[in-house]
């Protein structure tokens, strides 16, 4: 008998379909209104605001916005017309990707629409069924995504473990050597959970012992790390070894496309490669010409990742004198590790929500190990020190109340379903 595809679909949401009912409008899919900032509005009342990726404050600055308004009226929002083989190519594409190439310090870089499916199509396009794919365990879901697609062999190697990737790499070349394919090891220059930056220095260093190419993802160093801005690879004197260096305009450029860099003769071939790229509508104008604008505001204002880095320091200073576990981080994600179940999870931020006008993103089981509440906190450029010590004090008041039951009382107070419970 032959099963009814969505019969699978309706009785089985998944581990964060689940919650659906009593988190969707709140905890997840929350509607955040007003001018993007440290003080926003939710649920008709300000918050302060530690969840959107606008490191260097620069969504709601003034010349950005007039820049992307300027765009907008001079070009519309459906200039150019067409995949940028055809019909969508302009003399601005190439000057926005020479000027990345130049920030970043590679031969050449090419645009792509978005982050997520810039990665998984480059994944795709560099390798072939019989290269081998060595990348990190901790990998963001779009390396993941773009692994899947790998009709080859892959390893995973522990999170940052350089033992690990080494072994992994000897497998690998093992592997190579019976295909007759190539390697290609992935990791990312910040690990966007966590906040760790990527092994790159030490995985550099492994070039001298096996003959692979190294794919990075930078989207949360771009801009925030390096002397220049130019990202992970920069900060830790390892920029030359990065063979393909990808990132994202949706954090540190507050806007949406992205790019990938590296030696020309590579970047030629993903121009005609990309299948993301290939078949789908150009970049924007509005976008094109705002990341030029974001990008020139990158190279004239470092006065903007000063400001960034006093904000981080102070904050996971703060944290770290109040007693509360932020792990190993390097870079500006601050998470906050705490012991809780999810429905103490949702008591939590609910209480943070209402009653300290506190917003943050909450991760919990299946991305992080039952038993953990990983509260995901992100500095900007335009946060004040004030803001800073108004957290502390209420992360200290939702920590007594999580460590004294008090949230696991509410929870089952509210019938939250408490079977998944540390």
């Amino acid at each position: 008998m032959v099963k009814d595809l969505f019969e699978r679909i309706q009785k089985n949401k998944g581990p964060l379909g689940k919650w659906a009912s009593q988190a969707e409008g709140y905890y997840v899919f929350p509607k955040l209104e007003g001018d993007l900032g440290p003080r926003m509005q939710f649920h008709g009342k300000e918050i302060l605001n530690w969840s959107i990726n606008d490191y260097l404050g620069l969504a709601n600055n003034p010349e950005v916005r007039k820049a992307d308004a300027d765009a907008a009226l001079e070009y519309g929002s459906a200039y150019p017309m067409g995949a940028r083989m055809m019909s969508g190519h302009t003399d601005l594409h190439e000057q926005l990707q020479n000027e990345l190439a130049a920030f970043v310090q590679k031969e050449a870089a090419y645009l792509l629409n978005f982050g997520y499916q810039g990665m998984v199509s480059t994944i795709d396009a560099l390798v072939t069924k019989n290269d081998i794919i060595v990348y990190d365990v901790d990998s963001h879901a779009c390396i993941i995504d773009g692994v899947r697609l790998h009709m080859g062999k892959r390893f995973t190697y522990k999170h940052n473990d350089v033992e690990s990737i080494e072994k992994n790499l000897q497998r690998a070349t093992k592997m190579a050597q019976e295909t007759g394919g190539g390697i290609l090891l992935i990791t990312e220059g910040v690990f966007g959970m966590r906040g760790q930056q990527g092994k790159i220095k030490e995985i550099v260093e492994l070039k001298k012992k096996y003959n692979f190419r190294l794919l990075v993802d930078d989207a949360h160093g771009f801009g925030t790390l390096g002397k220049t801005g130019a990202g992970a690879g920069e900060e830790q004197g390892c920029q030359d070894g990065i063979d393909v260096y990808f990132s994202t305009f949706a954090k540190s450029m507050a806007s949406i496309g992205a790019f990938i860099a590296g030696d020309k003769d590579v970047i030629d071939y993903l121009k005609y490669n990309l299948r993301s790229q290939m078949f789908a509508k150009a970049l924007p104008m509005i976008f094109t010409k705002g990341a030029l604008k974001r990008l020139e505001m990158l190279r004239s204002m470092p006065e903007l990742k000063d400001k960034l880095w006093e904000n981080v320091n102070a904050l996971q200073n703060g944290l770290k004198e109040h007693g509360f576990d932020i792990g190993d981080t390097n870079t500006c994600v601050t998470p906050v590790y705490l012991e809780g179940s999810i429905p103490e999870a949702m008591m939590l931020v609910n209480d943070l929500r209402e009653n300290y006008n506190i917003f943050l993103s909450i991760v919990v089981y299946p991305v992080i190990p039952k038993g953990i509440i990983l509260l995901r906190m992100i500095p900007t450029a335009s946060h004040t020190l004030a803001d800073i010590q108004e957290t502390l004090k209420a992360f200290d008041a939702i920590r007594e109340k999580l460590q004294s039951g008090k949230y696991l009382e509410l929870a089952q107070k509210h019938t939250v379903d408490v079977s998944d419970e540390r």
